[in-house]
């Protein structure tokens, strides 16, 4: 009896490594991006909606929306942002999206209040647990390659 099982298991592992023929594990690279055993990791992934302040001074508010955008590159230089971008006008009041490669909500807390317009409350955030492909902080230097201008 046993050996049928043996055989069954030793069978069974061969089927599931024919299914998935096309792996390329590369253990170093998975290790170095904190990858779990389907190369995934968590990401704390924010929303920034409209916030219940609202800055009539241009002077005041461009000079905050600069801001906001030199503080995004300095966390992107940083590795603590891996994704940021806007999203189109809606009625959820929806302004745009980060994607933070921080362990905790409390890592993420101290980092969201170096952020002038969060600061300021011309934008709030809601706050979610995101489960991605680890590989993800790897686009940013071929998004480098590609990008003309900086904003």
């Amino acid at each position: 009896m046993r050996i049928i099982f043996l055989v069954f298991l030793l069978s069974t592992g061969m089927t599931m490594q024919a299914q998935n023929p096309g792996i390329k594990y590369d253990k170093a690279l998975a290790d170095s991006l904190g990858a779990d055993d389907y190369g995934m990791k968590k990401y704390m992934f924010v929303i920034l909606k409209t916030g219940k302040k609202t800055v009539e001074d241009k002077k005041l508010r461009d000079s905050l929306f600069k801001g906001h955008m030199d503080n995004i590159g300095r966390l992107v230089r940083e590795g603590k942002l891996i994704v940021a971008g806007p999203i189109g006008e809606n009625e959820m009041n929806y302004r745009g999206i980060f994607i933070f490669n921080v362990a905790t909500r409390e890592e993420l807390d101290k980092l969201l209040k170096t952020d002038p317009t969060i600061q300021n409350g011309i934008f709030d955030v809601d706050v979610f647990n995101w489960y991605g492909s680890a590989a993800l902080p790897t686009y940013q230097p071929n998004h480098d390659k590609i990008q003309k201008a900086r904003f």
